[in-house]
């Protein structure tokens, strides 16, 4: 069905709690996602990208519930699961999938590739003997790119790019509908990366899958993504189509970021200003007032310090927290 929503995130906040003294007292909180709310439609890829520390991982891993969400709404298939019991958690992940970052520690160094594959085979109870296991790990191999042969190897014997493709495996070993990619590409060489976003965008064709696809890459995100999702400080500055968030870019930090991408023109990229954002990304634990990008923005006022602009949607799908809008 077009434009069916499978999973729905509405107001999430996940807040870690910062303890101290002798009796470990609760202190404060690091507010990594602080009331992010957004779709994401069956079929799609919704980009979440921003700076380092901005809580575009912690979203992906609360949506799962790798860690439980301090508030909020997540639903996927129109199922709240923070009111369901950790046995229905349990048994909706085996449709909610990660790919994660660093497939050099992800990847168990003490098991072979046919045992780190068929793993969420046995876990889920999808296999009936060793027999079948075999055969299914066999085809994952083969859908990833990967050398059959190659099933009794340990990790330490493939390149980076050949391990995240046995993460890949691993992750559609349970044929789930919804795959977190976790910043998958950032730790390969960059035509390793290109080989790895042509075989995400493949597999979802012919899988029928949907992405949330966490990067810090504008670049990379565009040419994957529907939609993309801009976040700072734990909050979701704009949300829009790939086309229109690049070609008009309407949050002043979603134009930093993108006059951050270098052309590969020289007479263009001489010509062209950058939006040079000034100071550090403030403390999580301790954000500013108003408007979290205030205190960096060079067109904030008084009003923007002192008011958080909510998350609205300007134009048809095109959703912005940003009073200069």
């Amino acid at each position: 069905m077009k434009n069916e929503v499978l999973v729905r995130v509405k107001d999430l906040k996940m807040h870690f709690p910062i303890r101290a003294g002798v009796l470990n007292r609760v202190v404060g909180a690091v507010k990594a996602v602080d009331g992010v709310t957004f779709d994401i439609l069956k079929g799609e890829t919704l980009g979440l990208v921003g700076e380092s520390g901005c809580g575009k991982t912690t979203a992906g891993r609360a949506i799962l519930h790798l860690y439980r969400p301090t508030a909020g709404e997540v639903a996927f298939r129109g199922v709240d699961l923070a009111k369901e019991s950790p046995e229905y958690v349990r048994r909706a992940r085996r449709h909610m999938q990660m790919i994660f970052q660093d497939p050099y520690a992800s990847l168990n160094p003490q098991m072979r590739v046919g045992e780190i594959i068929g793993r969420p085979l046995r876990v889920h109870g999808l296999v009936k003997d060793a027999q079948e296991e075999k055969h299914l790990v066999t085809e994952l191999m083969q859908k990833v790119g990967l050398n059959t042969s190659y099933r009794d190897r340990y990790p330490h014997e493939f390149s980076g790019g050949q391990r995240q493709r046995i993460g890949i495996a691993r992750a559609l070993a349970t044929s789930p509908d919804f795959i977190v990619c976790d910043e998958a590409i950032s730790a390969l060489d960059v035509s390793i990366q290109a080989q790895i976003i042509n075989l995400l965008e493949q597999l979802r064709d012919d899988l029928g899958l949907t992405y949330l696809f966490i990067a810090h890459d504008l670049g990379m995100v565009r040419y994957i993504s529907t939609r993309v999702g801009v976040m700072y400080l734990g909050k979701m500055m704009e949300l829009t189509s790939s086309d229109e968030l690049y070609d008009d870019p309407l949050h002043p930090y979603t134009k930093a970021l993108l006059s951050a991408i270098p052309i590969p023109d020289p007479p263009l990229e001489r010509q062209r200003q950058r939006m040079l954002l000034e100071g550090d990304l403030p403390s999580p634990s301790n954000p500013p007032a108003g408007c979290r990008f205030s205190s960096r923005c060079p067109l904030a006022t008084e009003h923007c310090r002192a008011v958080e602009p909510k998350f609205r949607e300007v134009t048809t799908r095109h959703w912005v927290a940003c009073h200069l809008v």
